[in-house]
């Protein structure tokens, strides 16, 4: 095995974990609170995360200025302070996302994540395309891919693999465990790692299948839990996986409510109901209503009585 290849076993290894999607704080003004961004990012290390995921959707990716996705990737880096891996997200226009990789690389990041591209016209041999010409400008950084759309095949993905070694990972987001299973044999079950894309409640699922990871946004608020879970997951405790699924199940479903269209608020609610950042987030998002609000403060308060926070 050559040194690039063991390079990128390694990497592959530390992604097999749970991915943090840290939030991106905003001050009331709407600019961007770097020194809460570094200060949460520090309390994710503290607690054992081990990679930490810059301009991911839970960051507010395509709210935020290209000056400031770069500034999210250089506070992260920092933040770190090389204690995890940062993977940072990249995307939008092929020369945005090339531009934004090269960055990446230059800040310190050791891993790219390419956004599902949003272009409302794709063909398979254009998604292959589009991946290739990015993870080629970085061939030093591992990449890995942000699969949301259910006619991305193993074949498409095996077909990228074979062109570019530095595709190592997989974050699978169709809400299909068995269409997960299918594709991730189909692309190479073991020459990829496999995250499961859709947070803690469908962890435990598509672990079960093949999934040696997963995301998450709520690790920004309650660490202990979603490491908890991985951990089960990691020693077969499906039953020790499942209590834990219920303590974060209805926070998940508020979030997941009307198509995620609260996905970031609730996250950043509960951080300000812990005293931790500011709640304000970008439209297309918005601030959530009284009642929402009183609700996640009751479960931050549970959290608390099971001893997770």
């Amino acid at each position: 095995m050559s040194n690039e290849s063991k390079h990128f076993e390694t990497l592959r290894g530390r992604l097999s974990a749970v991915v943090a999607i840290p939030v991106t704080p905003f001050r009331v003004d709407g600019s961007a609170d770097w020194d809460t961004h570094a200060a949460l990012i520090a309390r994710l290390m503290e607690r054992g995360v081990q990679v930490v995921t810059p301009n991911g959707n839970t960051g507010e990716f395509y709210a935020l200025s290209a000056p400031e996705t770069r500034r999210a990737v250089e506070s992260a880096v920092a933040a770190v302070a090389g204690r995890a891996e940062v993977m940072a997200g990249v995307g939008l226009d092929l020369g945005t996302a090339i531009a934004a990789a090269e960055h990446a690389r230059a800040a310190g990041a050791g891993s790219i994540m390419i956004h599902q591209p949003v272009h409302p016209y794709r063909s398979a041999e254009g998604w292959i395309d589009y991946h290739r010409a990015i993870a080629d400008a970085v061939p030093e950084l591992g990449v890995v891919l942000y699969v949301r759309d259910e006619r991305v095949s193993g074949a498409h993905i095996r077909a990228l693999m074979e062109q570019s070694p530095n595709v190592v990972g997989v974050k699978y987001a169709v809400p299909n465990p068995v269409r997960f299973a299918s594709v991730a044999r189909d692309a190479g079950l073991h020459d990829l790692t496999w995250i499961a894309g859709l947070a803690e409640l469908s962890a435990p699922g598509y672990w079960a299948v093949g999934a040696t990871g997963f995301t998450s946004g709520l690790v920004n608020i309650v660490p202990r839990l979603s490491l908890g879970m991985c951990e089960a997951l990691r020693a077969g405790d499906y039953g020790r996986a499942m209590t834990i699924w219920e303590s974060a199940r209805e926070f998940e479903e508020l979030r997941a409510a009307d198509a995620s269209a609260d996905n970031v608020s609730v996250v950043k609610e509960a951080l300000a109901v812990l005293g931790l950042a500011p709640r304000h987030v970008r439209p297309p998002s918005c601030l959530l209503p009284q009642p929402t609000r009183d609700r996640i403060a009751v479960l931050t308060e549970q959290w608390r009585q099971e001893g997770w926070l």
